[in-house]
């Protein structure tokens, strides 16, 4: 009996694939889509052969190579963007590819500068690892230019910080956002602690060699009382795995931190403008109106919304935009930011502020200075200690 390959899901990279000719072809993540696709091979697959120079082979092979030999979070980073080139490009040779290619794929997404250039990253990456790899004989991005990253100099002051607090109301997320906060820690390292690395004895936490950052060295964190009272708490409370749990029980995400993050600004931004009396004017509203769909799917029929509904909505929305003008964007790299900043105008030496960060030198504390420039009496006050006599 004849055997017809049939499409198989890969959990791990969240794809359809079907095996044609002892080669994996990508079917991707949408399930019916990927059937239809599915049939058109099977209709033609003579035509539909995947040749080894095809884009999405090289893809495939550097994100199995990513999978074994990097970090989880590593290998998903890549994964999420380089399926959505393949999307944009499915047929896409490797001989064909352009950098005009990428930067038509990015300009189809309305994202911020850091996240664009995230994008041009991972192709980039992911051919230069083929070159070296033997995989093709030439980069056809190498003169790919990756847009610089765009600097968010957030500096939270410690009463600004207590006044952030007050827009959390998840204890869980608080105790984030705290913990970070006081101890200086990177956000992967706050987000993937375990009960095990916790050291109660002498108040710190102590990351292995292969789970720590550059996987050559213990990573130690030292913790104040505010985070050791935290860590103990969480330690009875989550004895096996991660510390810091949302409210269902799970590990936090990046993708679940950043959505805190944007409810916090748009809480305090809201706020403000209650505050200030502000709200969008009728002619906005109607304006915006036109922008919204006219129908919704309410309990399995579509129907049309009434004129009162898109007016609330639109205004809803409309607020929400004003709000998030008006309040900063945080985050948990802008509380380790203003940890380090914190301690250098404490007093305590860059060489103990940049060990503490887990850096080897001083030198990565350049970007830190930025935030002390723009204090003019701590800065007048070093001005006099510099030249006292």
């Amino acid at each position: 009996m004849a055997h017809f390959p049939k499409p198989f899901f890969k959990k791990a990279r969240g794809v359809w694939y079907v095996e044609i000719n002892r080669k994996q072809v990508n079917l991707g993540p949408d399930k019916d889509a990927a059937f239809r696709q599915y049939h058109q091979l099977m209709g033609k697959p003579h035509e539909q052969h995947v040749s080894p120079e095809s884009l999405i082979v090289i893809i495939d092979a550097f994100l199995e190579w990513t999978q074994k030999n990097r970090a989880p979070d590593t290998y998903e980073w890549y994964r999420h963007r380089l399926q959505r080139f393949v999307l944009k490009y499915p047929e896409m040779r490797v001989s064909a590819l352009r950098p005009y290619h990428v930067e038509q794929w990015v300009d189809g997404y309305d994202v911020a500068q850091t996240t664009r250039r995230n994008y041009f990253r991972s192709i980039k990456r992911c051919l230069s690892w083929a070159r070296r790899q033997g995989r093709i004989d030439s980069d056809p991005l190498e003169a790919l230019d990756v847009p610089g990253a765009e600097r968010k100099d957030v500096y939270i002051p410690a009463d600004e910080f207590e006044q952030l607090l007050k827009f959390v109301p998840d204890v869980r997320f608080r105790d984030l956002l705290v913990t970070t906060y006081q101890t200086g820690c990177r956000p992967q390292e706050s987000l993937r602690v375990v009960a095990e690395w916790v050291d109660v004895k002498h108040g710190r936490w102590v990351f292995p060699s292969k789970k720590s950052k550059g996987k050559k060295s213990p990573r130690i964190i030292y913790l104040n009382d505010d985070a050791m009272s935290i860590s103990r708490r969480l330690v009875d409370e989550y004895p096996i795995g991660e510390l810091f749990r949302n409210r269902s029980g799970r590990a936090w995400k990046t993708e679940a931190v950043n959505c805190c993050f944007d409810r916090i600004q748009t809480r305090m931004g809201k706020a403000i403008l209650k505050e200030k009396g502000k709200e969008p004017s009728e002619k906005e509203i109607a304006k915006f109106i036109d922008t919204l769909a006219p129908t919704k799917r309410e309990k399995g029929v579509v129907r049309h919304k009434r004129p009162a509904e898109l007016r609330q909505e639109a205004k809803e929305k409309l607020f929400k935009r004003m709000a998030n003008k008006v309040a900063p964007r945080y985050s948990l790299y802008a509380l380790r930011h203003s940890w380090a900043t914190n301690a250098l105008k404490r007093g305590v030496d860059p060489l103990t502020v940049a060990l503490l960060m887990g850096h080897k030198d001083p030198s990565m504390l350049a970007r830190v200075y930025q935030h002390l420039s723009h204090s003019p009496k701590h800065m007048r006050d070093q001005a006099r200690r510099a030249t006292r006599r």
